[in-house]
């Protein structure tokens, strides 16, 4: 029998349908932030050994250079997720908001401002790898992918998540049309991500007429519980909560950060081998910019851990990183990570 089980499975490798086994928590060794710097419009990583310490690979430099694989030479707002394939995948916001001082352009942004607004883009890039070293990139214009998005003013701060109904990722994203309310939507991948198989829609509506941005989704139980911005009398984190992936979230009027200066990019995470998990964002309105910590065990309740540098979340190389994700590592990804950009960790 045992004989007959391997001949069968070497006859699905031989066919290519074999994945290799997802790592689950219990294989989890270390924690990787991916982030980006107003500096070098650039991606940057992280890890960390305990969750509390991170240390930038690559002595804090970047790991991959904006001006190589955007369209207009710069990234933003970085996220990072491990597939149900195994292999992990990065999804970036494709704009530079200083390419003009930087001579990448001769206008300040990339189509007249009056007509589009700030920021002012139209493309994601989207990337794919097995290692977190080799990656296969594609640069989405989601102006392109549907009639009807031509005149979009933006596409930001693009996230990924696995629907198990569907078997597909969801890409969501912010999404305007024109210099009208930024809002949320939502598509799914093609199985090979390299395009949007479906049109996108609306992912969640406020109940005011602002704009709101950088959803973030974290499956907790059989309930998905999304942080997100809101331009409501500030910046700030709020959540809404539903058993549907990809709607019915229900809005909470409460602030979930406890910062009395504005916030954005939030990104949850959980602590490895414990119920806890960390709401973690992107303090803008505080010069320098600082990322700031709460964390929770029911979603309800959240102790403020203050900021890098200033509680028990530290940074060893690096300071005032923007926009990021965390997620987990084995001990041989995060090791091999750090061998490759000579890094040295301990477990």
């Amino acid at each position: 029998m045992k004989k007959l089980l391997v001949n069968f499975l070497a006859v699905l490798m031989c066919a290519g349908t074999i994945v290799a086994k997802v790592p689950g928590e219990k294989d989890m060794k270390a924690y990787l932030l991916v982030y980006f710097s107003d500096d070098t419009h650039s991606l940057h990583m992280a890890v960390s050994t305990d969750g509390y310490s991170f240390t930038s690979l690559n002595d804090g430099n970047p790991v991959i250079a904006g001006d190589t694989i955007a369209v207009q030479k710069g990234i933003r707002d970085p996220y990072i997720m491990r597939g149900p394939d195994g292999q992990f995948y990065l999804a970036m916001t494709d704009l530079h908001i200083f390419a003009q001082k930087a001579g990448y352009r001769t206008t300040e942004w990339e189509r007249e401002g009056e007509k589009y607004a700030w920021g002012n883009n139209r493309g994601l890039v989207l990337m794919k790898s097995k290692d977190l070293i080799n990656w296969s990139r594609i640069n989405l214009d989601v102006s392109k992918s549907f009639p009807g998005l031509e005149d979009i003013g933006c596409a930001w701060a693009p996230e990924i998540i696995y629907d198990e109904d569907q078997d597909r990722l969801m890409l969501y994203f912010t999404m305007r049309f024109g210099n009208g309310n930024n809002r949320l939507y939502y598509a799914y991948m093609n199985k090979e991500f390299t395009a949007m198989e479906t049109e996108p829609k609306l992912l969640f509506e406020y109940p005011k007429d602002i704009s709101y941005i950088d959803a973030d989704i974290t499956k907790v139980g059989n309930k998905y519980h999304m942080f997100y911005v809101a331009h409501d009398g500030g910046s700030g984190i709020k959540q809404a909560v539903s058993e549907s992936i990809n709607g019915g979230y229900q809005y909470d009027p409460e602030w979930y950060d406890p910062e009395p200066k504005a916030c954005e990019a939030p990104n949850v995470w959980k602590r490895i081998g414990e119920d806890k998990w960390v709401l973690m964002y992107d303090i803008f309105g505080i010069k320098p910019h600082n990322f700031g910590f709460s964390e929770t065990s029911d979603f309800i309740n959240f102790t403020n851990l203050g900021h890098f540098n200033e509680g028990v979340m530290k940074t060893t190389n690096f300071s005032s990183p923007k926009h990021g994700a965390v997620i987990h590592l084995t001990g041989e990804e995060a090791q091999r990570l750090a061998d490759y950009w000579h890094t040295a960790i301990s477990f």
